[in-house]
């Protein structure tokens, strides 16, 4: 990909929807396939595209390029499925680096970490500016049972090791009840420990086994009281991030995803791509449309623009409009976290 600076004229027109939610941030999966079967994403016997549908590292650097320079777009996530299982990661990484010229300013990466431990130093010397991990207990049966039998291992030293290498992590936990809510605090033990942020998550109607009621959900409150019994809890000024921040008494950092208790659709600032080129307005979008197709039939930048912008346009008012379960055939393996 050969790219010239942007030029000194005005900034691109960025890309906003009929409720006026201007969008600057971009997750695009890099694969639909996961060595970790966890319940609240995978299907129980999930059908994995072929990798001729998915995306090229050409195809992702020319949409990439296009929300960037075309449509404001300054921040990156390269999701999954486990995009550690791209042998081109860290090329498509170094791709993205060529887009800060074009306003691009943070490169982000979500995974599993169970296979970053041979891999973090290559992925900070690609570019990479930061980490998602998720880590949904300490407890090692318990993990295994959210993880699809996996060992917690690899994923501590996975931890270890991008911390070694200088990438900054935070750790993301989605919370079950009847499964991990008692792993509230030894997460939270574990995160200030090794001073490294931490986000709960609820349990959000999205699962890929259809499993989901409201009473399996440990909301905000519930997450807060839980922390409570153990760390003195204050509450930090809200952003325009998707998480509430508070801060414990030992220092730490830790945040709440409150999407079913707290929906925060009205600061919606992000767009999903899937692994085959789906734009996705909204993470409960029914359906996606394809940029890979009008691509790959010759459409040019413009025509591909001109879709992007009315599909964005078109965005629904989001979860808090119409709350519930989300039956849909894409699960969140595909459509990435």
């Amino acid at each position: 990909m050969t790219l010239l600076p942007r030029p000194t004229a005005a900034p691109p027109e960025p890309i906003a929807d009929r409720f006026g939610r201007i969008k600057r941030k971009l997750r695009i999966s890099l694969t639909d396939r996961c060595n970790f079967r966890c319940p609240y994403c995978m299907p129980e016997s999930p059908e994995f595209m072929d990798r001729a549908d998915r995306l090229s590292r050409v195809e992702l650097s020319r949409i990439l390029l296009l929300f960037v320079a075309e449509l404001g777009v300054n921040r990156l996530r390269l999701t999954g499925g486990e995009p550690l299982l791209r042998r081109d990661l860290e090329g498509i990484i170094e791709d993205a680096q060529a887009l800060r010229p074009f306003g691009l300013e943070r490169i982000s990466l979500t995974t599993n970490a169970a296979l970053l431990e041979k891999r973090a130093s290559a992925l900070k010397a690609a570019g990479v500016d930061d980490l998602n991990i998720s880590l949904d207990a300490m407890d090692p049966a318990i993990f295994a049972k959210l993880s699809g039998g996996r060992s917690i291992k690899p994923v501590l030293a996975g931890i270890v090791a991008a911390r070694d290498a200088g990438i900054p992590i935070k750790l993301n936990a989605v919370i079950i009840r009847g499964i991990n809510e008692g792993e509230i605090l030894p997460l939270a033990r574990y995160a200030a420990r090794e001073k490294l942020p931490l986000r709960y998550i609820e349990f959000m109607p999205l699962d890929g086994r259809g499993e989901w009621t409201r009473d399996r959900v440990v909301p905000q409150a519930d997450i807060l009281e839980h922390l409570r019994a153990e760390f003195a809890v204050n509450a930090l000024p809200r952003s325009n991030d998707p998480a509430a921040y508070y801060e414990l008494d030992d220092g730490n950092e830790i945040g709440i995803i409150a999407t079913v208790s707290n929906p925060f659709c009205a600061s919606c600032d992000r767009l999903r791509i899937t692994a085959d080129g789906s734009l996705y307005p909204c993470l409960f979008s029914k359906n996606g449309i394809s940029l890979r197709d009008p691509m790959r039939a010759g459409a040019d930048d413009a025509a591909l623009s001109k879709l992007i912008r009315s599909t964005v346009w078109n965005k629904d008012a989001g979860y808090a409009a119409n709350p519930g379960y989300s039956d849909r055939p894409i699960a969140m393996n595909s459509l990435g976290g």
